[in-house]
């Protein structure tokens, strides 16, 4: 299998996808932030930096719009739509955060999903770390990917 960032001399290069056509393309990323239930329930109820999972929220769909400023062979892309969903976790403890990002395109938005996924999940653990620094970012993954010549991805459970 050849990478396609990387040239017949292994050179890295931005993909040409001019050729490609358009379609509707969608990618749902998921991570966690596992943390002690008392940080847990600070995030439930507002820690002193304020709305935690609000805050993460934006972050999360900021990130997603930068990821070509960040990675460094992604396409800029149109974004048409980032969502971020935040659930507190009691099991865990902690907080579950899963992006859907959506835009017509001739390439994927599976590295803004995932780009916005750490984003949020960085945010979370920056406003809470006065109160636990031995949080863990964990399971960040692509859960779901479709449109485009590979068609549709789903992750096993």
């Amino acid at each position: 299998m050849s990478l396609t960032h990387f040239d017949a001399a292994g050179q890295a290069h931005m993909v040409d996808v001019s050729g490609k056509e358009e379609t509707a393309r969608e990618a749902v990323a998921t991570g966690c932030v596992i943390m002690t239930t008392d940080t847990l329930a600070l995030a439930k109820g507002g820690a002193a930096k304020g709305d935690v999972m609000g805050v993460a929220r934006l972050a999360g769909i900021m990130g997603a719009k930068r990821t070509a400023d960040l990675i460094p062979l992604c396409h800029p892309l149109p974004i048409a739509k980032v969502a971020l969903e935040l659930i507190p976790d009691d099991t865990l403890p902690g907080i579950r955060v899963t992006a859907t990002v959506r835009t017509t395109g001739r390439t994927g938005v599976e590295m803004e999903a995932l780009t916005a996924v750490t984003t949020a999940c960085l945010t979370i653990y920056d406003m809470l770390k006065a109160a636990e620094k031995g949080m863990q970012i964990t399971d960040i993954r692509l859960l779901r990917k479709e449109g485009g010549k590979s068609g549709l991805y789903e992750a096993q459970p």
